[in-house]
């Protein structure tokens, strides 16, 4: 047993009898001054058939709790054998946490890869709901991950009255895309406001008793209402964000109304700057100008704020949020919490107690796996942003948003193809260097160009309006319809022979072919016997007559804002 339960813990917080172990790597709950340290985390286990097993250290805040019995069965000792683990407990699927500011779910991920080793201890405090096939069925180590971190509006805890809905049931208040990269140098997350108006489909959803309905979707409705309207589900946002952006999650996550304060707490306070006091009486923040270090009541009252800050409206906020998240996630890659067993012990209690994860994501070990993936990114590698989106023009008074379709399909294209809206590493920035040289030099005359063209993706019967177009419209009569590729593939390409850069440049003019679009290889013949170049529609590919570079450019969108992690900024 610890030192509290033997009675003479006096002062002594639990989690100071964490010691990090420097043969081993790992935090090990040492008993006495001078005794052997026992490998830990790992399940609890008794000592001798007669002595109390080790109990966890003591969740902040909470009396330490009596061994949990299940119901109507007697208590057997835990197998002693280093390494057994006891049977795991199901999850609770049946408790449903609730989140305000929503965007603390990003914070548990980002903890989780420093703190997993004693997350093993915590498996009973994970709640999880059914997915209803919405996802795609749990990331995986070796392709790019998605997951969607929700956030509602509905008030639960104490001390928590004054803020949210009061009617509300529950909706999608904060909702963020996350996308790690496939090779996990860099993420992006992206934002999605909360009065977006959207479509939402069919639901297909798991009732509290277990029985499946179809909740009807909806159309031209705010993205809020995705979550809690109607019955919905977390699953049913999920779908709502594949049919908005064309990306399906692997996971999905969300956070009590608490996260705030305890997660915040836990890691001794984040620092936040402001370019002007505030004094906001809905959301209880008063702050003067300047730096501070906010946890507790005051960070949950500073992720709500937005009458004071920006416009006034939601978008303010949601970039108040962000700024917040990347002075969190400073703090939490700081050598101050990652080497304090007091701070690591707070965070992983607080954060299993808030945490409710998909079906598909419903074991500590899980949790440890995504944790370590997503603790190998940079904080500078990490893109705030959020959806592209302009006032509704079917509004007198502004009160929703809408897409902006000139720049909002080419931010979800990015993240769908992988692509950073940070430069990452060096030698990323000589190989689009180098992309971007391809297109530099002479070209030659339109009917100097020789390209056979072919469907590999795009809509049916492209390769021969292309034909047309680039021969009655662009002067390239050497083009032929060369039918459908071999294969389908996302991105237009075009390949050609070095000799025939002259004529791969004229045609990316003339088609709006990026760079990283020509693919220097081998010329093949065409039908008169003669070498040419291959052009592939991809799915890419909008029609005849419309530019075809948009994501493959490796730019973020002109107009788009964003923010990396690793940046300082003071709200305004």
């Amino acid at each position: 047993m610890d030192a509290q339960s033997r009675g003479r813990a006096e002062n002594i917080d639990p989690a100071d009898q964490w010691v990090l172990n420097p043969n081993t790597g790992e935090y090990e709950l040492r008993l006495t001054p001078s005794g052997a340290q026992s490998a830990v985390p790992g399940p609890r286990r008794a000592a001798s058939r007669t002595a109390t097993p080790v109990r966890a250290p003591q969740r902040p805040g909470r009396d330490v709790p009596p061994p949990r019995r299940r119901r109507g069965v007697p208590e057997e000792p835990v197998p002693t054998r280093r390494g057994r683990r006891p049977e795991k407990k199901k999850s609770k699927a049946k408790k449903f946490l609730l989140w305000t500011g929503g965007t603390m779910a990003f914070l548990l991920i980002a903890g989780a890869g420093a703190g997993y080793l004693y997350l093993e201890h915590l498996n009973d405090n994970i709640d999880s709901v059914p997915d209803d096939g919405a996802s795609t069925g749990g990331f995986k180590k070796d392709e790019a991950i998605n997951i969607l971190l929700i956030g509602t509006d509905k008030r639960t805890g104490s001390g928590n009255s004054g803020y949210g809905d009061k009617n509300s049931p529950g909706h999608a208040d904060t909702t963020i895309l996350l996308h790690v990269s496939k090779d996990r140098s860099n993420a992006t997350a992206l934002s999605i406001p909360r009065d977006l108006i959207v479509d939402i489909p069919d639901c297909p959803t798991t009732q509290e008793d277990g029985s499946k309905k179809v909740i009807p979707g909806s159309q031209g409705v705010r993205f809020n209402t995705s979550l809690g309207q109607s019955g919905r589900t977390p699953s049913c946002t999920v779908r709502t964000v594949t049919e908005l952006t064309g990306i399906r999650a692997d996971n999905f996550m969300v956070a009590d109304f608490n996260a705030v304060k305890t997660l915040t707490s836990a890691v001794g306070g984040v620092e936040v700057c402001l370019a002007k006091d505030i004094d906001d009486p809905d959301s209880h923040l008063k702050l003067s100008k300047g730096t501070h270090t906010i946890e507790g009541e005051q960070a949950l009252a500073f992720v709500r704020t937005r009458h004071s800050v920006g416009f006034g409206g939601d978008l303010s906020r949601i970039g108040l949020q962000q700024q917040f998240l990347s002075a969190l996630m400073r703090k939490l890659k700081s050598n101050d919490t990652l080497t304090s067993p007091t701070k690591m012990v707070k965070l992983a209690e607080a954060g299993t107690e808030a945490l409710t994860v998909d079906s598909q994501l419903d074991s500590i070990g899980k949790l440890k796996d995504l944790g370590l993936e997503l603790g190998k990114l940079n904080t500078k590698n990490l893109t705030f942003t959020t959806v592209p989106v302009i006032d509704n023009p079917n509004e007198t008074v502004k009160a929703t948003v809408v897409l902006n379709e000139a720049t909002a399909p080419e931010v979800f294209d990015m993240i769908k193809n992988d692509v950073s809206f940070t430069e990452v590493k060096k030698q990323k920035k000589k190989e689009k260097a180098a992309v971007a040289a391809r297109l530099k030099g002479t070209k030659a005359d339109a009917s100097e160009v020789r390209v056979r063209i072919l469907n590999g993706g795009a809509e049916s019967g492209s390769a021969q309006k292309t034909v047309t177009w680039l021969q009655t419209e662009e002067g390239v009569t050497k083009s032929e319809n060369a039918g459908n590729a071999d294969a389908g593939q996302k991105r237009t390409t075009l390949e050609y022979d070095p000799e025939q850069a002259d004529q791969a440049r004229r045609l990316a003019a003339i088609m709006g072919l990026s760079g990283s679009a020509l693919k220097p290889g081998e010329s093949v013949t065409n039908a008169q016997g003669l070498p040419t170049m291959t052009l592939i529609l991809g799915e890419d590919f909008k029609g005849a007559g419309v530019p075809v570079s948009g994501s493959s450019s490796g730019k973020t969108p002109e107009g788009v804002e964003k923010s990396t992690a690793d940046q300082v900024q003071c709200a305004k």
